[in-house]
């Protein structure tokens, strides 16, 4: 899922706050995305998500594992996601 032009494939990044701190080698249940421990108490899970349905599949591990959740904002991201082409003559490559 992205908010770009319509057939922009780039994934985009989501920024996904949960209550408490996490310990930051626990990003391999996430995917990968980055975790930040905030000030306020609360952890920032946040990088590229490769679409709808990947943000769907983190949420319910969030869910599973028994973390509260406080927020989920789209943001801005120039960082590919491995295994996603970004463009067009990408996707047509083996």
């Amino acid at each position: 899922m992205n908010h770009g032009p319509p057939g922009d494939r780039r994934p985009t990044g989501y920024a996904i706050r949960v209550e408490g701190h996490l310990d930051p080698r626990r990003a391999s249940w996430f995917d990968g995305l980055a975790l930040t421990a905030d000030v306020d108490g609360t952890t920032v899970i946040h990088g590229p998500v490769a679409d709808q349905a990947a943000l769907h599949g983190l949420l319910q591990r969030i869910r599973d594992l028994g973390i509260r959740l406080i927020s989920v904002e789209p943001t801005a991201t120039t960082t590919p996601l491995l295994g996603v082409p970004r463009t067009p003559d990408e996707r047509s490559q083996p």
